[in-house]
């Protein structure tokens, strides 16, 4: 995943940035950094951890300028040394560029090897760099001219912002796979991975940018293109920023994620009842608003049936098995007096790897459950994901090797049932728009053939 923002014409850019980075924190949480241009360079700071312990008060004062761009990581391309922080900063031609970049690129492998023939030195392990190689080869008379040539060659899923001296450049790749918004504050322009960060910002959401769309924006105005079509492309949304990764407070995709999760609840509920259940209880916080939809639906009580510790960050999210086992154990707890003897219904956003699920539902059984019925608000995860999200191989999703009654006996749940395919769809607003591949293994892009010494060395962007 990762978050991304960039913020045009205004007197405190980076403090802008910071506040809104504050709203994207959720998308990455293993550090973060920002550039702001002063008008003669592009100063950056940038370090491990949340936005809050990243950036201090001392290095915002230093951020001087009307441009900044910031970025929040979650690596899945590139290994997560400091040397890997974005935004990436580079000097071409006595011309500074940061670039901050969501996605992931299928085609590095091809590009990687052609730049290293061509001399090329790499200073990261991170796809993003490639971009930057690519755009010190070209001719960079006219911006626009430049950037399109560039980012056509580009290939996979990739939501960027540019600081090119005292303008932003932002794009988004054609098939659209990360959302990428456009927001205004009195004369100031941002861009912003979610809605959400207008909100904390007090800005206007004016639109999403397209697929495909190159944006320029040079103080109050913008120049706006569409990359060069190569054939007939087709959207693909990733599903996943629906049933997990955004804010429920955010608009994506043309829809508000709160309501598209409740209605992922609700088709569950139709598909999948139990009946005889004492209440419906979501896993904290990403299964909440399903949980809603399901309990409406078949008339059941709701209940909070563990508390999540807020000073936790996300488990799915986080670097390696070892931490997110230790998260797993302190960030939820089971309410005893509410679980005691009773039949419940336990929904959750989605079941990736298995290992925090049975852990969750052992301490709902020590708290004295009955029985636990598990409903999954998104089909099985059988494929890994090319274009952003942090689903490696397939010896690492329990459903690729697991038939939902195997997995049911590992988590050692009474009963487990998925949405279906068609279900989950069914309630999207445009449904032929988006990717599904980590429940089908039909990559709408291309997947890379095999991985480099460039990629091998774990996890980018």
């Amino acid at each position: 995943m990762c978050a991304i923002i960039g913020i045009a014409n205004h007197p405190e850019a980076a403090r802008i940035a910071f506040l809104g980075m504050y709203a994207l924190q959720h998308r990455g949480e293993e550090a973060a950094g920002i550039a702001a241009y002063d008008g003669k360079e592009i100063r950056l700071v940038k370090n491990p951890g949340l936005v809050a312990d990243a950036i201090n008060e001392q290095s915002l004062s230093e951020l001087a300028g009307t441009t900044a761009v910031g970025h929040c990581r979650y690596s899945t391309t590139g290994s997560s040394s400091r040397k890997n922080i974005q935004p990436f900063l580079v000097v071409h031609k006595q011309r500074p560029i940061a670039i901050a970049h969501n996605g992931n690129l299928t085609n590095t492998e091809k590009l990687y090897n052609r730049l290293e023939e061509e001399g090329a030195i790499f200073q990261t392990t991170m796809d993003s760099e490639v971009i930057v190689h690519l755009l010190a080869r070209a001719r960079n008379g006219d911006l626009m001219e430049w950037f399109s040539k560039v980012l056509s060659q580009l290939e996979g899923a990739f939501s960027l912002i540019f600081l090119v001296g005292s303008k932003i450049v932002g794009v988004r790749d054609p098939q659209g796979f990360r959302p990428l918004c456009l927001g205004k504050l009195e004369g100031a322009y941002i861009l912003a991975s979610e809605s959400c960060a207008f909100d904390i910002l007090k800005a206007e959401h004016v639109r999403e940018i397209e697929p495909g769309e190159i944006v320029i924006i040079d103080g109050d105005k913008i120049e706006s293109k569409f990359l060069p079509a190569k054939e007939k492309i087709r959207k693909a949304h990733c599903i996943f920023e629906n049933i997990y990764f955004s804010r429920p407070d955010s608009d994506i995709f043309d829809d508000n994620v709160y309501e598209a999760r409740k209605r992922l609840g609700v088709q569950l509920a139709k598909e999948s009842p139990v009946c005889g259940a004492d209440f419906v209880m979501p896993i904290p916080d990403s299964g909440v608003y399903a949980a809603l939809g399901y309990a409406k639906e078949l008339n059941l009580p709701f209940e909070v049936g563990m508390i999540r510790n807020h000073y936790i960050g996300r488990t799915f999210i986080q670097p390696s098995q070892m931490i997110r086992d230790f998260r797993v154990r302190i960030k939820l707890n089971p309410i005893r007096d509410v679980l005691k003897g009773k039949k419940i219904i336990v929904i959750e956003d989605s079941i990736v790897r298995g290992t925090t699920s049975r852990s969750r539902i052992e301490e709902l059984r020590k708290a004295g459950a009955k029985e636990i019925h598990m409903r999954i608000s998104c089909p099985p995860i059988k494929s890994p994901c090319f274009y952003g999200i942090d689903f490696p191989s397939k010896n690492e999703l329990i459903a690729s090797s697991k038939t939902v009654q195997e997995i049911a006996d590992f988590i050692k749940v009474d009963s487990l049932k998925y949405l279906s395919l068609a279900g989950m769809l069914s309630v999207m607003k445009h449904p032929k728009d988006f990717c599904h591949a980590c429940f089908t293994g039909e990559y709408p892009v291309k997947v890379p053939e095999n991985k480099s010494k460039y990629l091998l060395e774990g996890r980018s962007a």
